[in-house]
């Protein structure tokens, strides 16, 4: 080992004959007016280049992002999703001990079914008889229409002793409802509404398919329920408007809502819905408990037939009721339903002690396709709505449609799709482009893409600012006559600039998946009826010009 040295320096001075190598920092993307060299350029060469704009033409910006004209960001890296909140963990029948308890217990299921019927069928003339010749539905229910009620509101707690509610465990006390109009629950199972109607007899916030219901129907709308189509903006905001309404009346009864929208396992809570927090009222949350062993009284993958027959043939269904403290808004709340939404649903949490999760009802809806599609494993298809609609705007509808694409790609048993099955529903041809536009999506390079994976890119795409423009502007490049329409011969000579040597079978394909409406012609709207549907494709027909 040579002597140390002490009196020279530790970077020696570069000869003539050495390439100065400089590395280059990002420091989280921030520019700061910095323009630090690349790897590997000498430090000469690189003060002489010139910034490149961003701009249409990309494949010289990042050739690895075929989307690099609409942005250069790539897709948000989120983990799988690890829980399932809406299985049930007993759909049937497991075990010697389950199997003796139902023999055991069908006299006692017969003797609970007659209770139930009975019970239904008195409650359900008491509200007939309590709404007769009510037309003024706008106004609190009278007084005396409600002591009738009160008849059915007994029949509730019947039902609930025929379902092996005997006894149910409460903690705490209901706020008085001057104090807090507004009651907020998390849903387990289609007991709580029952329980609540006896215990409280609110006004429900309810979907619009539940008026159509026989019986319930009935009984509900003597709540004076308040109804809502989830799907629309309008009807959301109606309801809102309502929940004001009969928040700030005291002659109304206290409100309650489920803003989980659907029904869990209670093992988790998924996001809030803000419908009961935009008015700014004080709120008093409460929590529902099944303690089981054996029976798993949640409502998920589970039909409501064989969920009651479970229910009949217990021994005892324990239930627990909590009510918690009432949250009271700040005054910066009462302008943030969100902040509100957030203290109510950690109370709720924790009570639970339980995570807080950012799946929703567009979960549900994934899970029941996948379940239509028969994908296996219809869990892997949960992306946690809540949080892909806050960061794309992406609808649940929008989110079932690409799980329809998806589908149609094969997936294996764990959800994963592999590069030839892309390549045939998108109708491309392995490629450069084809596969740059298939490792955009797949950010973890396994070489196969998840739907998760395949939702994020699209969406990420879809939703870029100038996405809409380079549509119109791809269908004005492809339509070379201008008639309006794109015929196969104009198809062939925009693809073969960005994939070349296309067959006519392979142009054939192209022109079918195009034809949204399947009348032999491509117009305006099918080309861009076609991008929203796939939008990943708008990289094969975007023009290489660059803005001036």
């Amino acid at each position: 080992m040579a002597d140390p040295d002490l009196a020279s320096p530790l970077i020696q001075h570069q000869t003539s004959d050495q390439q100065e190598v400089v590395i280059s920092i990002d420091v989280d993307g921030d520019d700061s007016g910095l323009d630090l060299p690349a790897v590997g350029k000498p430090v000469c060469e690189e003060n002489h280049d010139s910034r490149v704009s961003r701009g249409f033409e990309f494949d010289h910006l990042n050739p690895s992002n075929p989307f690099g004209f609409l942005s250069e960001a790539e897709p948000p890296v989120l983990g799988p999703t690890t829980v399932d909140p809406f299985r049930n963990d007993t759909p049937g029948v497991c075990g010697l001990y389950e199997a003796i308890k139902i023999v055991i217990c069908l006299p006692i299921a017969l003797v609970r079914l007659v209770l139930f019927g009975a019970s239904l069928a008195v409650g359900y003339l008491a509200t007939k008889l309590a709404l007769a010749g009510w037309k003024d539905k706008h106004n609190p229910m009278p007084q005396w229409r409600c002591r009738i009620m009160w008849i059915t509101r007994i029949c509730t707690r019947c039902i609930l002793f025929s379902f092996g509610y005997q006894w149910i465990r409460r903690k705490g006390k209901p706020a008085r409802r001057e104090i807090a109009p507004i009651v907020v629950s998390n849903h387990v199972s289609y007991i709580e509404p029952i329980f609540y109607f006896y215990e409280l007899s609110p006004t429900i916030v309810a979907s619009e398919s539940h008026d159509s219901l026989p019986f319930v129907g009935t009984i509900i709308r003597a709540m004076q329920v308040i109804y809502v189509n989830r799907f629309s903006q309008t009807s959301r905001k109606d309801a809102v408007h309502e929940i004001k309404r009969k928040a700030s009346c005291d002659r109304f009864p206290r409100l309650l809502l489920f803003p989980e929208g659907t029904t869990t396992n209670g093992k988790v809570l998924i996001s809030f819905q803000l419908g009961a927090f935009i008015p700014g009222y004080p709120i008093q949350p409460v929590v529902v408990r099944y303690p089981h062993v054996h029976f798993d009284q949640s409502w998920g993958n589970i039909s409501l037939l064989m969920l009651m027959f479970r229910m009949f043939t217990q021994f005892h269904n324990f239930m627990e009721v909590e009510y918690l403290p009432v949250i009271y808004p700040s005054d910066n709340q009462k302008q943030n339903a969100v902040r509100l939404s957030q203290k109510t649903s950690h109370a709720i949490a924790t009570s639970l002690n339980v995570v807080q999760t950012s799946h929703s009802y567009g979960d549900l809806m994934l899970l029941n396709r996948a379940t239509e599609l028969k994908l296996q494993n219809p869990s892997n298809y949960m992306v946690e709505m809540a949080r892909v609609e806050s960061l794309f705007h992406v609808s649940s509808v929008e989110a079932v449609r690409f799980l329809d694409t998806f589908s149609s790609m094969n997936p294996d048993s764990s959800g994963r799709v592999r590069l030839v099955d892309f390549l045939r529903v998108f109708k491309l041809k392995p490629c450069p482009l084809s596969k740059g536009i298939f490792g955009f999506i797949d950010v973890d390079k396994a070489g196969s893409i998840t739907f998760r994976q395949f939702l994020f890119a699209s969406a990420h795409v879809s939703t870029q600012p100038l996405f809409q423009q380079i549509c119109e502007l791809s269908f004005s490049h492809c339509d070379a006559d201008g008639d309006g329409y794109i015929s196969i011969q104009e198809l062939g000579d925009a693809l073969k600039h960005k994939i070349p040597n296309w067959n006519k079978d392979e142009i054939q394909g192209m022109y079918s998946l195009l034809d949204d409406d399947k009348d032999q012609k491509i117009s305006k709207n099918d080309f861009l009826s076609c991008l929203r549907r796939i939008p990943l494709l708008i990289a094969i027909f975007a023009p290489n010009i660059v803005p001036t």
